[in-house]
Order: C-alpha cells, then structure tokens, then sequence
C-alpha cells in the first residue's frame, strides 16, 4: 500500500533527518516539505537528496509567487538532478495575505495563472519557448545542462475550479485539511468528470492526501495539537470556503463568534471534525483512518505529524499497519520492518 510522509521544516535540522531517513527506509513512498516560514523546501529537500535513497522528495507545496516560472523551473530541475531523477514539484497559489505580505506580489486570477505558469515551466525543462504568456513569460534557456523534461506536477487544490485544473493539466493532486469526506463527496467525483471528459486515464492521476496522525493513547493531547494547527487555517478565506463546503459551516461561524479569545476559537474546531481528518490513536485506529482515506479515493495518503507527539512511533505503527493489511488480503505473512 502507498503511503507519504509531509516533514516539517522546523525543528532540529537533526530531527528532520532521522524521519527522513526512517520514511525511507520503512518504505514510504514520498518525503514531502511545505514551504513555509521556516526552512526554505527545496533547500531542505536538496539536503534530505545525499541521506535517502529510494522515496520520492516533493515540495508539498510550493506557493507560485514566489518564484517566476524560470526560478521555480531551474530550482526544481536542480534538486532533482541532485537526487537523481526523485524530485516531484508540488505548486499551488498560496494565500493574499502571505503572498502580498511576505513577497510583495499579488494573486491576479488563480486559475488562469495557474495554468499559465505549469504550462511556462514545463515548456522551459523541455527547451520550448514560453513567450506567450499573459502574466508569466519567459525566455530562459538551460545551458550545459539538460533537466529532466517529465518532472511530475502535482497541484494544490481546494476549491472546486482548482480541482479540476489539476485533473486537467497535473499528475496528481496535493491536499492539505481536507476531511475524508470532502475528499469522496467533492474532490474524486470533481477529478473523474474531468478526466472522463478528456479521456484521460484516471488511474494515471494520483490523489496525495495529507492526515495528521498520531499513534498515541493520550486522545486529548493530540486533538489539543491538531487544533492549534488548524486554527490559522480557520482564518484563511481558501480554506474557510472548503470548510463550510464540506460541512463543517456550524465550525466556522463558532470560530468567528469567538474572535478575539483564541481559547474558545479552538474550541470551535469541533472534534466531528477533528476526527473527520485525523488519524489519533492506537495502531489499528490509525490504519482504519488510512483505510477510509483509500477509500474516498486517496491513493496516497500523506502522513503529517500532530505536535507534541512522537512521529517516529507514528511512522513506524502505520508502516506496520499497512503490512498486517496487506499481509491479510494474500494471506502471507507480515514481513517485518527492515
């Protein structure tokens, strides 16, 4: 069974190493990094490139922004030279308020720009012009190097529009916060009409689903840990829009009620919620909640530490958890960890 790692880049460089290292040797099938107000992701995916060997190393994800199509096409190409042919590029929009407060730029209109600027950077690794562009252009050109020309994209989405320009132009499609049950009701059925109207083959597109999860019996520490997490994400208009969409409307306007005491904000992360999206207890608990991802169409659940709780026990209880599965579906033996 597939399954992905997202790593903070906070922390100890140390720390992040000895997951890295561990995700790949229990099989994982990506290592992934934000791109966040911490350690730049591509740096830390360069630096992770000399310590694996075998899973993949993907900006999950990458805000566009912030590098123009030639930045991010030569960046890109360079981590994955330097992990030998590794690298997936992980690209979505970002926020307004990071995006014109962290970088000076402005989001114009998502869509279009997006498509745009995947169009611009796949024309530049293959050597094909990228001057016709309405916001990003360029006449870059690699010289005394030859990048891959296939590096997998893979897009941010949230909103239904974003959905469906990933089906379209993308290999697959990075999710963060998204509940399991937005993911079966909303996000595949969005995907499958696309790719169907295309013909486009649907098994060549590939769902990476991000579930904090914690292998942990202390239930109330994580959910503290998860809700502090997700109480920035309750402010940001993008994700606000998903939440409400998905159900959780009754959260949202809590949250907002509660403007100005931040105690009772993440109280109105209700735990319907909390487990709707996390994967919080012990190991059969936390392979059951994977199991619902795959379900909803997940094909590569992406496990994200909740803070304040062991992720190396984590990483380990749902490698193991997959194996007893897949050990029970051809009724082998389970292999141990190597």
């Amino acid at each position: 069974m597939t399954r992905s790692v997202l790593l903070p880049t906070t922390g100890s460089w140390e720390d992040i190493v000895s997951h890295a290292k561990l995700a790949d040797r229990l099989g994982y099938e990506s290592i992934n990094c934000s791109h966040i107000s911490a350690r730049d992701s591509f740096t830390t995916l360069a630096g992770l490139a000399g310590v694996t060997e075998h899973a993949r190393l993907a900006t999950a994800v990458a805000p566009i922004y912030h590098r123009s199509p030639a930045s991010m096409a030569q960046t890109a190409a360079t981590v994955d030279d330097l992990c030998g042919g590794r690298f997936r590029l992980g690209v979505g929009t970002g926020h307004r308020i990071t995006t014109s407060q962290w970088h000076g730029a402005q989001i114009g209109r998502p869509l279009a720009e997006m498509r745009e600027y995947v169009s611009v950077v796949r024309a530049l690794w293959s050597g094909r012009p990228a001057t016709e562009g309405a916001r990003w252009r360029s006449e870059f050109g690699f010289v005394g190097f030859a990048p891959r020309d296939d590096i997998p994209i893979y897009l941010a989405a949230l909103s239904r529009g974003m959905i469906r320009l990933a089906a379209e132009i993308a290999d697959g499609i990075v999710l963060w916060a998204c509940p399991s049950s937005y993911i079966r009701d909303v996000v595949v059925p969005e995907i499958a009409a696309v790719r169907r109207a295309a013909s486009l083959d649907p098994t060549a597109f590939d769902v990476l689903a991000a579930v904090p999860a914690a292998a942990t019996d202390d239930i109330a520490a994580a959910v503290a840990g998860i809700r502090e997490e997700l109480h920035r994400y309750f402010g940001l208009p993008f994700y606000r829009a998903m939440f409400v969409t998905a159900g959780y409307g009754p959260d949202v306007a809590a949250y907002d009620a509660a403007a100005g005491d931040r105690e009772a904000q993440l109280a109105a992360i209700s735990e319907r919620f909390v487990f709707d999206l996390c994967a919080i207890g012990d190991p059969p608990t936390v392979s059951q909640v994977l199991d619902r991802y795959r379900h909803a169409g997940v094909g590569n659940p992406m496990i994200t530490q909740i803070r304040g709780t062991d992720f190396a026990l984590t990483l380990h209880a749902a490698a193991k958890a997959d194996r007893v599965m897949e050990a029970g579906a051809t009724g082998g033996k389970v292999v141990q960890e190597p």
